[in-house]
């Protein structure tokens, strides 16, 4: 299989899923997902104290996806780092084999479980994706010339839903300008508001290769979607979908969640909507190859 990158800049429709590190040390479930998703995807994101929860480091786990034979998007979070340590971890990533990076501003600890930790957003997601561009360059922060530059392919996030949308769109473009080459957005569920957000997005990338992925988060269950639709900024799953997610058992209504996607997925890769998907199924990343393979992907070769 290509290289994530490579996929990227020759056109391919790509996949990526994601894990998330355990907290604590017992990591036999974490690598035991890097097992079953690193044949099916072109990359596996690992994140970083996802929603501000402690847990063990996208850095070491990424590591881990590299010696595992699979090819990692490590999350870089700005809440918990001030620039040196930032840098740091991105020389520590390149020399561990890591070679994509997913920057992020990071939710504020106090969504959290540790919610009196002090925030340090000493840069936001734009500042670290500027950063890496200048590792890659040769130099640090201020400038200063690095013994070996590094050889980070970077991306950032937006969020297609946001409301209102104008905000997201500037920050985009700013990311773009800055030098992001890939993006995985926030979960999508209503493909006609998604069409439209990416007519915008393609008049933004006018002349640039950059690469947007469509997120994904697998339903499980009507309960889910109804909670997101209150209680997740961003995120908005359609009347229609929450209704074909009620079902009578929870094996039903995940497999509901499995078929959404797959469809989803066919859509967006047949209309041309995108140029990938990020694939989000909290542990569940056994369901990944069987949607997949439902939506047509079965065999990324």
């Amino acid at each position: 299989m290509s290289s994530f990158r490579e996929a990227c800049r020759a056109g391919s429709f790509v996949v990526t899923s994601e894990v998330g590190p355990p907290k604590g040390t017992d990591v036999r479930g974490v690598l035991g997902d890097i097992d079953r998703l690193k044949r099916h995807v072109h990359a596996i994101n690992v994140t970083d104290n996802q929603s501000a929860v402690m847990r063990m480091g996208s850095l070491a786990v990424s590591h881990e996806v590299v010696a595992r034979g699979g090819e990692p998007v490590f999350q870089l979070s700005c809440r918990d780092r001030n620039r040196l340590a930032l840098q740091n971890d991105l020389l520590s990533a390149h020399l561990l084999g890591v070679r994509n990076v997913l920057c992020l501003t990071g939710d504020h600890p106090w969504v959290g479980d540790h919610k009196e930790a002090k925030p340090v957003y000493d840069f936001d997601s734009v500042h670290l994706i500027q950063c890496v561009r200048k590792l890659n360059s040769g130099v640090d922060w201020v400038g200063n010339a690095l013994q070996g530059a590094t050889d980070l392919f970077v991306g950032a996030v937006v969020a297609p839903d946001a409301d209102p949308l104008e905000p997201q769109l500037y920050k985009f473009a700013k990311k773009v300008e800055a030098g992001a080459e890939f993006f995985q957005t926030q979960a999508v569920y209503d493909l006609e508001a998604f069409a439209r957000f990416m007519r915008r997005v393609r008049e933004l990338l006018a002349g640039t290769k950059v690469r947007v992925l469509a997120g994904l988060l697998v339903l499980s269950s009507a309960g889910m979607a109804r909670y997101m639709n209150r209680a997740v900024p961003g995120i908005y799953v359609p009347d229609e979908l929450v209704d074909e997610m009620v079902c009578e058992t929870k094996e039903d209504a995940v497999e509901t969640g499995m078929r959404i996607c797959a469809r989803h997925i066919r859509r967006l890769r047949e209309e041309g909507l995108c140029d990938g998907v990020h694939i989000m199924a909290p542990g569940k990343a056994a369901l990944v190859p069987r949607i997949l393979e439902m939506a047509g992907l079965g065999d990324l070769g």
